[in-house]
């Protein structure tokens, strides 16, 4: 097990947002994560990568327990997350962006030729390579969104946290990235959690499921089991159409 979640609980004053959540991702996996908006999704991630921090419960990366780390040394360990809203450093070139994380995603000191090489390789794999010298405040959001994910896999992780990265996608850019998602666990060995709303593209490309409601875990299992559980449907698929 890559990382373990335990009976994991978060309260901001009276709201619970999460509630005894217990979950595991596995070494080489696709995770995917699920729920209504307000379930506890982005919480649960920003509980791993320690922007707050827990009320009760224990987080464990391997062996070592997060709830003691700050961000950066969750960072260091090899967890990388992308948010909803990226915030690239705008006056900086898109390769720059790239440059930075890969120099400071690790406490050991890297040489700039190398991290320009790297930022590179990264840009032409997401397909951003034409926009590398340009400045990030040119790019849409939906580059935004591919610049995030560059600067994540620039520092080297382990397990990357996806955060609802597919919005405003359309559909041949949704097949792209399904076969990105794939490309970076099975080429470069980095096990995927994944936060997600479009089902047909989630269900269609993770292992296993959870699916959180209200802050508790309701499903956990194959996209199959998961899709048609009767709770899940109730709860979330029945809600959005299924889509």
């Amino acid at each position: 097990m890559m990382l373990t979640v335990d009976k994991v609980t978060k309260q901001f004053g009276g709201l619970v947002a999460l509630k005894d959540v217990s979950l595991t991702v596995h070494k080489n996996e696709i995770l995917g994560l699920i729920g209504p908006n307000g379930s506890g999704k982005t919480t649960l991630f920003n509980l791993i990568t320690k922007t707050y921090p827990l009320t009760d419960g224990e987080i464990r990366f391997e062996r070592t327990p997060l709830n003691p780390l700050r961000s950066n040394q969750v960072c260091y360990l090899g967890i990388a997350r992308t948010h909803q809203i990226p915030r690239p450093f705008k006056t900086l070139t898109v390769q720059e962006n790239v440059i930075l994380a890969y120099l400071y995603g690790k406490p050991e000191k890297r040489d700039r030729t190398e991290a320009a090489q790297k930022a590179r390789e990264l840009l032409t794999l997401i397909g951003l390579e034409q926009a590398a010298g340009s400045p990030a405040s040119h790019l849409n959001d939906v580059e935004c969104k591919m610049l995030e994910l560059a600067r994540c896999l620039a520092t080297r992780p382990q397990l990357l946290l996806l955060d609802e990265i597919l919005a405003g996608l359309n559909q041949a850019e949704l097949h792209r990235f399904r076969e990105l998602i794939l490309r970076i666990r099975n080429e470069m060995g980095i096990t995927v959690f994944w936060c997600e709303h479009i089902m047909r593209v989630i269900m269609g490309t993770a292992d296993r499921i959870v699916c959180l409601d209200h802050g508790q875990k309701i499903c956990e299992g194959r996209p199959d089991q998961v899709a048609n559980d009767e709770q899940v449907i109730n709860s979330y698929l029945g809600r959005v159409g299924g889509e």
